[in-house]
């Protein structure tokens, strides 16, 4: 699993029957600042994934790849590599809140 943070969306027309309805968003993978570590920084890599929550432009979301990408309900039967699985609220770094989304 890895941390990323929403920042696009793809809209594809045509594609096998049974990814229709399915939303489809770029993402970046994220890491801790690795000197502070006090902050999240992207790591300039974009990944295509299957959004299985609900999430948005910007939010920062919990990621799975592989065959763990195709072990939610909604993507069993899906020929999906990556899958968002959770909208993060918050992460602490060596007891410091480095993200919220409340902030």
């Amino acid at each position: 699993m890895f941390l990323a943070r929403v920042n696009g969306v793809v809209v594809s027309t045509q594609k096998v029957a049974s990814m229709t309805g399915h939303k489809l968003l770029i993402v970046e993978p994220l890491r801790v600042e690795p000197n502070q570590r006090d902050r999240l920084v992207g790591t300039g890599r974009s990944f295509v994934v299957v959004d299985t929550v609900g999430a948005g432009q910007n939010e920062l979301v919990l990621i799975v790849q592989g065959s763990s990408a195709r072990l939610t309900p909604e993507t069993e039967k899906l020929p999906v590599d990556a899958a968002i699985i959770g909208i993060v609220d918050t992460v602490n770094v060596e007891d410091r809140t480095i993200f919220s989304a409340r902030a």
